[in-house]
């Protein structure tokens, strides 16, 4: 009897033991559902961290299934993110560790200056970033030479998949107004206006308001669930290439109210496949295919819808939202102590690529998922008031 009235008792320290450990949990995921300037400010800086501890060397090859130079557009997209974060934390290091990136790659392109290659030229975005802080020739030089070259070429069809969109785009928006020359804008209308409508028979749907991530997933291509193929990254590129190149061009730019329209449907179409634990599966209108947490794509959105609010162009009320859901989501099941990111989808196409995510998946390349992280998180930020929201 005595023993137990002892197990019992055992039992009862348990079950306490247990509930005030559920209780503190739920408290920290409450803590975190507060974002405040400082806290998203922090867990930029402790995500970037990890990285620049990681690749202490910025010329350092990438080995994945072979070796690749480190100014290929992965880490292009990082360094977006970095120069994104500078921009709200000045911290000369960040700064050092992207000029040491230019030098080491001597401020050149993956296939030479005369690529057509949008990847290739997706380092030219943080070069000419570079040039605006220190206008050091060498930094402008390879960039606008490789897209004279393309310029002069009058071939509009390199953009056949909506990446491509995303990586070369904005350079020529920058260009354009860093030299005073509508030429760059004219030339960027035309590639994004032939992979829009003529690629494939155009990648874009009015209809759904999404993006075919290329030629190979226009109908009559479908998902297990019989619904197009659109994926969730691919569309996070473009949401990203029209927020850089709105943030860019002057407001009486020809095609200004173009881009902004496409900008606010892409924003729209997206908005109706969030799930509904704050994260966008990878295929956006096939939860079936590889659904679950990503955070690469997920985190586009969230820039995108941050930048739009921030602009005065989307209804805080209707996207605030769904982007503060989607933050928190990744904040709190994504991101580690050791500030690395999981749930990021590897390099690929389409929602098998990759596979399967999780916490602690580390994908083929490590550097543009945190760029995605970063812009979003540096928006967010912009967004916020001092005061918890």
């Amino acid at each position: 009897m005595k023993r137990g009235r002892l197990l019992s008792f055992g039992l009862m320290l348990f079950i306490a033991a247990l509930s005030a450990a559920c209780a503190a949990q739920v408290q920290q995921k409450k803590d975190k559902a507060t974002t405040s300037k400082q806290q998203v400010l922090d867990v930029l800086r402790s995500t970037n961290a990890y990285f620049m501890a990681k690749w202490p060397d910025t010329g350092k090859p990438i080995y994945t299934t072979r070796w690749r130079p480190s100014n290929i557009w992965t880490r292009a997209v990082y360094y977006e993110g970095l120069m994104a974060l500078y921009s709200i934390d000045r911290d000369k290091r960040y700064y050092d560790y992207a000029v040491d990136w230019g030098t080491k790659h001597q401020w050149g392109l993956r296939n030479g200056l005369e690529t057509r290659n949008a990847d290739d030229q997706a380092c030219g975005q943080i070069y000419l970033d570079l040039y605006e802080l220190d206008r050091q020739e060498e930094r402008v030089l390879g960039i606008k030479k490789n897209i004279d070259f393309v310029m002069d070429s009058g071939k509009v069809d390199d953009w056949t998949w909506i990446d491509a969109i995303q990586m070369a785009m904005p350079v020529f928006a920058k260009l354009g107004v860093m030299f005073d020359d509508p030429r760059y804008f004219d030339y960027m209308y035309r590639m994004y206006s032939y992979a829009k409508n003529e690629e494939g028979g155009g990648l874009y749907n009015a209809k759904d308001k999404l993006w075919w991530r290329d030629r190979d997933f226009v109908p009559p291509y479908q998902e297990p669930n019989g619904e197009d193929c659109y994926w969730s990254r691919g569309n996070g590129w473009v949401v990203a290439a029209l927020v850089r190149v709105l943030s860019l061009i002057p407001e009486d730019e020809k095609h200004r109210a173009l881009y902004l329209q496409d900008y606010k449907d892409l924003m729209e179409g997206v908005l109706k496949t969030q799930r509904q634990d704050g994260f966008w599966n990878v295929s956006l209108h096939d939860p079936t295919n590889f659904g679950g947490r990503e955070v690469s794509g997920t985190a586009l959105f969230v820039y995108g819808m941050a930048w739009g609010i921030n602009q005065g162009i989307l209804d805080a009320s209707v996207y605030r939202p769904a982007l503060e859901k989607a933050w928190q989501a990744m904040l709190n099941e994504a991101v580690h102590p050791s500030g690395f990111l999981g749930y990021v989808q590897g390099t690929g196409k389409e929602p098998k690529d990759g596979q399967p995510l999780g916490f602690a998946t580390v994908p083929d390349f490590e550097d543009y998922g945190l760029g995605c992280f970063l812009l979003a998180g540096t928006e967010l930020y912009k967004l916020l008031e001092d005061k918890p929201h």
